[in-house]
């Protein structure tokens, strides 16, 4: 399991010019499923995820959690994370 994760004050999915889905602030992540990944893999991501420390606390410093301040997540499905380039 491969995951980019960008912290953002919004961010939104759209298809056609409709838009799928929105959070506020939070961590949009695109995630990339490889064929071998279990239920357990997917648990230990999101409880790591939601335990990073990558929002400021009141003295400006990167010491507060998504859980912490009750962000929310937009994951988006990218499948181009699983590529292996390492074959001609």
């Amino acid at each position: 399991m491969r995951a980019v994760i960008q912290r953002v004050l919004n961010a939104s999915v759209t298809v056609n010019g409709e838009v799928i889905s929105q959070i506020g602030k939070g961590y949009l992540i695109l995630l990339g499923i490889l064929t071998d990944d279990t239920e357990a893999d997917a648990e230990l991501l999101a409880g790591k995820t939601a335990r990073l420390r990558t929002f400021p606390d009141a003295e400006g410093k990167m010491n507060v959690s998504l859980s912490d301040i009750g962000g929310s997540l937009l994951v988006v499905s990218n499948f181009t994370l699983a590529a292996d380039c390492r074959r001609g």
